[in-house]
């Protein structure tokens, strides 16, 4: 490897609620603000918009389960039968010199596909995206997951939200949604009354 095209990467390992998820932060970003990436499955790694080298490459570790991307951080979901003790130093180990070589986390047609795109959202909708951007992202994020909105029904007032990461699958996620998510949103933006998981 030719040292001049190196950078010096520094990654360190947070738990998460999941026990079967680890999340690896590194000193850099790795996607703009906003954006986040889910795979829970090695085909998804390869799809137009998300498609990633990087995803194929953690996914040929036969103990990897799902994989999400974001900000500055590779949240990695193993099955249960492996330990984390036998597999953090390889897997540390492996992303370390990935980035150290620079090569690229996202295809680029994955780069293309996600420059930001202007909605038009209602009022309400605006203010229910403050709160979970405000409030609830940062508190997910520091658990190696991430939330985001998926629809707001005007009618009954359901909230969805697509919870990513290791949030997927956690045991903890539903009380989360319920106990913090549901009581926040509905306190703040009176038009809330329901917040539900979409996929999960």
């Amino acid at each position: 490897m030719n040292p001049a095209l190196s950078r010096p990467v520094s990654i360190f390992t947070e738990g998460s609620p999941n026990p079967n998820s680890m999340k690896f932060v590194v000193n850099f970003e790795l996607v703009p603000a906003g954006l986040s990436f889910d795979y829970a499955a090695p085909g998804d790694a390869l799809l137009d918009g998300k498609a990633s080298p990087l995803v194929v490459a953690l996914f040929g570790f036969d103990f990897v389960r799902r994989v999400f991307i974001s900000a500055n951080f590779v949240t990695i979901t193993k099955d249960e039968e492996t330990d984390w003790d036998d597999v953090m130093f390889e897997l540390k180990l492996f992303l370390k010199e990935y980035f150290g070589e620079k090569k690229p986390v996202f295809a680029q047609r994955t780069m293309d596909a996600n420059t930001t795109k202007v909605d038009m959202d209602s009022e309400t909708v605006q203010k229910i995206k403050a709160v979970l951007d405000q409030y609830i992202k940062p508190a997910v994020e520091s658990d190696g997951g991430a939330i985001s909105f998926y629809s707001f029904d005007e009618p009954s007032g359901t909230v969805k939200v697509l919870l990513q990461g290791s949030c997927s699958g956690c045991p903890s996620s539903t009380l989360t949604l319920k106990a913090g998510i549901e009581n926040l949103l509905t306190r703040l933006v009176p038009e809330v009354k329901l917040v539900e998981a979409e996929g999960v």
